[in-house]
């Protein structure tokens, strides 16, 4: 499964970068707001520092020119930019223009299998399932993957699976079980990924005996 990290700070991206684990970025209009910066002078920050993996970039029109206006502009400031838009009707239509010029598109704030299936049918590089806020609702949100999932492998579609509003480790490792392409995860739960109580405290005892160990070699 690919871990893509689901924000707009450049320093959280380095961080990300660092443990060799980064396969993408995810962006949104909430995510590049907290920057306090200006939009394209966060985008070319992220597109200098990730040039070789997807990028999400969100349009923020609703209408179908709209997106395409704004999408096509996205699109020119680098190869590996992926236009997100939202799973409407407009961005139905949007979704099968960029895919006929070979840009690729990310559907965003599905949260139904119904609305994946549409942009699938669309022929959507990516679908991003919202689980956390499912979650927030009383719904299992990982319910969801699983349906996604069902549907994508009866009918052979391409489209890759990013799981996304991940809250926590456990979303996690229940999308790799459930056979999802993508976790596009923020950076304190890539963190959490790598602790676990009992590797803490077996560490500190290593190091306690290590102690008494005579003539240590280094």
């Amino acid at each position: 499964m690919k871990f893509f990290i689901d924000t707009a700070n450049v320093e959280e991206i380095r961080k990300a970068k660092e443990l060799k684990v980064l396969d993408g970025v995810t962006t949104n209009p909430t995510l590049i707001s907290k920057e306090k910066r200006p939009f394209m002078e966060v985008v070319r920050e992220i597109l200098s520092e990730i040039t070789d993996k997807p990028v999400s970039l969100e349009v923020a029109s609703t209408d179908v020119k709209g997106m395409i206006r704004e999408g096509e502009r996205l699109a020119e400031l680098g190869s590996n930019v992926v236009i997100k838009i939202p799973i409407t009707e407009e961005g139905l239509k949007a979704v099968v223009h960029f895919e006929k010029k070979g840009i690729k598109t990310n559907v965003t704030l599905v949260f139904s299998p119904a609305q994946a299936l549409l942009a699938m049918k669309a022929g959507a590089s990516y679908i991003s399932p919202f689980v956390g806020r499912l979650d927030d609702i009383s719904y299992t949100g990982m319910d969801l993957i699983k349906q996604i999932k069902k549907i994508k492998d009866n009918y052979q579609f391409c489209s890759e699976i990013i799981v996304a509003s991940v809250r926590n480790p456990i979303h996690v490792t229940e999308s790799a079980i459930a056979g999802a392409d993508v976790a596009t995860i923020p950076y304190t739960v890539i963190a959490q990924l790598v602790k676990h109580p009992l590797t803490g405290i077996g560490l500190e005892r290593f190091l306690k005996d290590w102690e008494s160990v005579p003539e240590k070699p280094f």
